[in-house]
C-alpha cells in the first residue's frame, strides 16, 4: 500500500504537465518548462537566445565553377573564404581550460552535398592513435572528430557521424528523451578520406543531402563537433563543453545557418539484392542431408516528405547478420538477446518505448524468427519519418508458414509528439495475427510521456518519464482480466555531474506478456531508488577520476509479499590518467522464491521454494582501451540459493597490426549446492581483419560446456561503393561427443545488394 502515494503524485503530475493545469511559477518550482501551451510560447524565444550565442558558423556555398575532391586534405582555394570553428574548449580532463592542440572545422555546400573539413593539429603526430578501420567499430581506442547534425532545430534528434585517422565511417541517430539513445545501426550514405602529415591529422567529408531528413523551409541546423586526442584521453568540444552537456545533447550544440536550396532529388531509392546459400545437415548417425536455394528481393524507399520515408521490402533476407552472442542461463527468467538486423534496427530508435523503465512491447525479433530460427520475410512495409514536432513510425510485416509457425502478420505503430522544447508523450500499438489461428488476433496499446528540461537548478538536467501499457488475450481458455494484462510506471532522472541519481517506479500485472513484446517476468511491484557522485582530480598526475554509487530495489507481488530486497554499493570505480580503470561493489540481497525451479533444466539441481538471503563481491580491473594489448579481469564471490557460487571473467584484445582487432574471452561459473557442484564455461573467440573501411573480415568461434556445442562463424563485407555491399558468410557447428567434436550443420551463403538513387 505504501506505493499509493507515489503513484497518485507521478499521475497527477503528469496530467497537470499534459493538460497545462499547472501555473508557470508552479511548473518552474517542479523543476521543468512549464505547461505544454507555456512551453509553445518559449520555443521562439530560446530560438533567439540560440541565436545570439558565439557558437555559430555560415555554410559556405560554393560558386560556379569551384570544384571539391575528396582526398582529405582540405586545400581547395574555396575552403580559405569559408568560416572556420575554432573557438574550443577542453571538457576532460579539465572542464573549460584551452585545449592542449589547436582545432579548425570548416563547412561547404552546393545543391546535392554537404561538405566538412576539419585541420586537427597535433605537435606529436608519431603520438596519433588509429587502429581501428571497420565501419562503426568503437573508438574507444583511437583519436577521432566527431560531429552531429540537427537538421530539423529540434533539440531531440541529430544525425551521429565519427571518424579517426584511418578513415573509419561511424554514424548513427541520436535520439535524446530519459537518457540518451544513440542507435549506429543507421548506416548512411557519405565519405571521408583523412591525411596525416607533419601538423596532425586533416580530413574531408562529403554527405548527399539525399541521405539526410531536413526542413527545406529552414536555413539553419543545430550542429557540434568534438575531437578526442586519444593518448592523453583529453576531449575537446566547439559547444556545450561542460560535463553535464556534450556532444550527445543536441540543446547544447552550436549554429549551422546559410543553407538555401538544397536538392535531395526525387527521393526515390532502389535497393535489389541477390543470394545464394547452401546447407549441410548432418544428424547423428544419419547419412548428410544436403540442399542449397537462390534468391532474390529489393528494398524499395521514397521520401514523402523531407522528413517522412516509406520503404517496401520484398522478400527480405538476413544472410549477412552477425551471429547471436552465446551465454549460459542460470537464472528462472528468459535471456533478452538484442536485434542484429539492419531493417529493424534502423528504426530502433523511433520504436524504443519509455526507454529508461525496462518494459519493452515491440520486441523486433518477435518477426521473422522461431526459436532462434529463421522464417521468411515475404513482404514488409516500414515508415520512419522525424520532423521538429513528431516522429512516428510503421510496420507492417507477413512471414511465411514454415513447420513451426503458419504465416503470420505483423503491425508496429509509434507516434511521437513533441513539445516544449525537449518534452513529449506517444502512443505504440502493435497487433499479431496468424492465420490459422481462430484465437488470433493479438493487441498492444500504450502510452509514454516524457518531461525534460536542462535548465533545473538553472543548469542542471531533470528527466521524467512515465508509461502505460495494456494487452488483450483473446484464447477461449483466457481467464485473465485487463487489470491483469496492464504495466504502467513512471521514472525520474537526475543525469548530472558530479551528482547523479534516478528514482523509478513500476508494475507488471500478473497476465502481462505482450505478444510482439519481450518480459522477463511480470506479476510484481518495484520501487528504485539510485544515486551517485563522480570526482575529476584535475591537479593529479596519477587518477583522472572516482566515482561511488548506492542503489536499492525493493520487489513485491501484486500481494504485497516481498519477493526481493537489494542493496548495492558501488565502492570502487577508479580511472587513472594512463586509462587503466578498478571496480568494485557489495551486494546484499533478499529474495524469496514463490516454487520451486529446476536450475539446470535436466531434474539435477532443484532451487526449492522459500526465502534466500545473499551477499557478492566483485572486484575487476581494465588496462587503457587504447593499448597494444588490452586485458580485462573480474571475479566475484557469493551466496547462490541454498550453496556458493565463484565467477570468473577474462578478456585479451592484441591489436598487432592497423587494422587487426583479435580478442578472446572466458566466462566461468563454480558453483557448489547441497545437491553436488558443477561449473560452467563459456569462450568466445572475434577476430576483425580490416584491410580498409571498405574490406572486412570478422570470424567468431564460440563454445559453451552446458550445450557442448562449438560454432564457427566467418563473414567478409566488401563496400563496392557505399550502399553497396557484397557479403560472403560461412558457418559451421559442432557438438562434442565422447571427446571428439562431430559436426552437425555446415551453411554458406553469398548475398550481393546495390543502392541507386534518383
Amino acid at each position: 500500500m505504501i506505493f499509493k502515494p507515489v503513484i497518485t503524485a507521478a499521475l497527477l503530475l503528469s496530467l497537470c504537465f499534459v493538460s497545462g493545469t499547472l501555473q508557470p511559477a508552479q511548473a518552474a518550482a517542479a523543476g521543468f518548462e512549464g505547461p505544454a501551451e507555456a512551453a509553445y510560447q518559449t520555443t521562439d524565444a530560446e530560438h533567439s537566445a540560440r541565436e545570439a550565442s558565439p557558437y555559430e558558423i555560415r555554410a559556405y556555398r560554393l560558386r560556379p565553377g569551384e570544384t571539391f575532391v575528396l582526398d582529405g586534405i582540405p586545400d581547395e582555394e574555396f575552403w580559405s573564404r569559408a568560416e572556420p570553428a575554432t573557438h574550443f574548449t577542453m571538457q576532460e580532463p579539465e572542464e573549460g581550460a584551452v585545449p592542449s592542440h589547436r582545432t579548425e572545422v570548416f563547412v561547404a555546400y552546393d545543391d546535392d552535398y554537404l561538405y566538412i573539413a576539419a585541420m586537427l593539429y597535433d605537435d606529436k603526430p608519431e603520438g596519433i592513435l588509429a587502429f581501428q578501420k571497420r565501419r562503426n567499430a568503437a573508438l574507444g581506442t583511437d583519436d577521432r572528430f566527431m560531429f552531429i547534425l540537427d537538421t530539423f532545430n529540434s533539440q531531440r534528434t541529430a544525425y551521429f557521424f565519427e571518424t579517426n585517422p584511418n578513415g573509419l565511417m561511424g554514424d548513427g541517430l541520436l535520439t535524446v528523451g530519459q537518457g540518451v539513445s544513440l542507435n549506429k545501426s543507421w548506416n548512411g550514405i557519405w565519405e571521408v578520406r583523412t591525411h596525416t602529415g607533419e601538423q596532425g591529422w586533416s580530413l574531408e567529408i562529403r554527405i548527399p543531402f539525399r541521405s539526410l531528413d531536413f526542413d527545406r523551409d529552414s536555413d539553419s541546423w543545430g550542429i557540434n563537433f568534438q575531437r578526442t586526442v586519444r593518448r592523453s584521453n583529453e576531449e575537446i568540444l566547439w559547444a556545450g563543453w561542460q560535463r553535464n552537456q556534450g556532444i550527445f545533447r543536441p540543446a547544447a550544440a552550436g549554429k549551422l545557418t546559410g543553407l538555401t536550396n538544397l536538392s535531395q532529388g526525387l527521393g526515390l531509392e532502389v535497393k535489389p539484392y541477390v543470394t545464394g546459400s547452401g546447407t549441410r545437415l548432418s544428424p547423428q548417425g544419419m547419412a548428410p542431408e544436403r540442399s542449397g536455394s537462390t534468391d532474390a528481393g529489393f528494398d524499395l524507399s521514397y521520401s514523402i516528405t523531407p522528413g517522412i520515408r516509406a520503404s517496401l521490402t520484398v522478400n527480405t533476407d538476413f544472410a549477412e547478420t552477425e551471429v547471436d552472442q552465446r551465454r549460459i542461463n542460470l537464472t528462472r527468467f528468459p535471456l533478452f538477446f538484442p536485434e542484429q538486423r539492419d531493417f529493424f534496427l534502423e528504426g530502433a530508435g523511433i520504436f524504443s518505448f519509455a526507454s529508461a523503465s525496462g518494459v519493452t512491447p515491440f520486441f523486433s525479433r518477435r518477426i521473422g524468427l522461431a526459436e532462434g530460427r529463421p522464417v521468411p520475410v515475404n513482404a514488409g512495409l516500414r515508415v520512419l519519418g522525424r520532423t521538429e514536432n513528431y516522429t512516428l513510425g510503421l510496420y507492417q510485416i507477413r512471414t511465411g508458414e514454415t513447420s513451426a509457425v503458419p504465416t503470420e502478420d505483423f503491425t508496429a505503430a509509434r507516434y511521437i509528439q513533441n513539445f516544449g522544447s525537449r518534452s513529449s508523450i506517444g502512443l505504440i500499438y502493435t497487433r499479431r495475427n496468424a492465420h490459422d489461428d481462430q484465437n488470433s488476433g493479438f493487441h498492444t496499446l500504450g502510452a509514454d510521456l516524457g518531461l525534460n528540461t536542462s535548465r533545473f537548478l538553472t543548469d542542471k538536467n531533470l528527466e521524467f518519464e512515465s508509461f502505460f501499457l495494456w494487452h488483450n488475450d483473446p484464447r477461449e481458455a483466457s481467464e485473465s482480466s485487463d487489470t491483469d494484462r496492464m504495466a504502467y510506471g513512471f521514472r525520474i532522472n537526475f543525469p548530472n555531474f558530479p551528482f547523479y541519481g534516478h528514482l523509478s517506479y513500476r508494475q507488471l500485472g500478473e497476465a502481462y506478456n505482450p505478444a510482439l513484446g519481450f518480459t522477463s517476468r511480470n506479476g510484481f511491484r518495484r520501487i528504485n531508488p539510485n544515486i551517485g557522485y563522480t570526482r575529476i582530480f584535475e591537479n593529479s598526475a596519477l587518477v583522472r577520476s572516482a566515482n561511488v554509487a548506492l542503489s536499492y530495489t525493493y520487489l513485491s507481488n501484486l500481494q504485497g509479499r516481498t519477493e526481493q530486497s537489494n542493496i548495492w554499493f558501488q565502492f570502487l570505480n577508479l580511472r587513472l590518467e594512463s586509462g587503466e580503470q578498478f571496480w568494485g561493489n557489495v551486494v546484499h540481497e533478499y529474495e524469496y522464491l514463490p516454487f520451486s525451479f529446476d536450475l539446470l533444466r535436466d531434474g539435477r539441481f532443484i532451487i526449492e521454494e522459500g526465502a534466500y538471503t545473499k551477499n557478492r563481491f566483485f572486484l575487476g580491473l581494465s588496462t587503457a582501451s587504447f593499448r597494444k594489448i588490452v586485458v580485462y579481469s573480474g571475479f566475484a564471490r557469493e551466496d547462490f540459493w541454498n550453496g556458493t557460487r565463484n565467477q570468473y571473467e577474462a578478456s585479451v584484445t592484441l591489436r598487432p597490426y592497423t587494422g587487426i582487432n583479435v580478442s578472446g574471452s572466458w566466462n566461468r561459473d563454480d558453483i557448489s549446492l547441497k545437491a553436488g557442484s558443477f561449473h560452467t564455461d563459456l569462450f568466445r573467440f572475434t577476430g576483425n581483419f580490416d584491410f580498409s573501411p571498405f574490406l572486412a573480415v570478422t570470424s567468431i568461434v564460440q563454445y559453451d560446456n552446458m550445450s557442448s556445442m562449438l560454432g564457427l562463424f566467418n563473414r567478409l563485407r566488401w563496400t563496392i561503393r557505399p550502399g553497396s555491399d557484397l557479403f560472403l558468410v560461412y558457418t559451421r557447428n559442432w557438438i562434442q561427443l565422447d571427446d571428439r567434436f562431430t559436426p552437425t550443420e555446415t551453411q554458406g551463403a553469398v548475398k550481393l545488394n546495390y543502392t541507386y538513387r534518383i
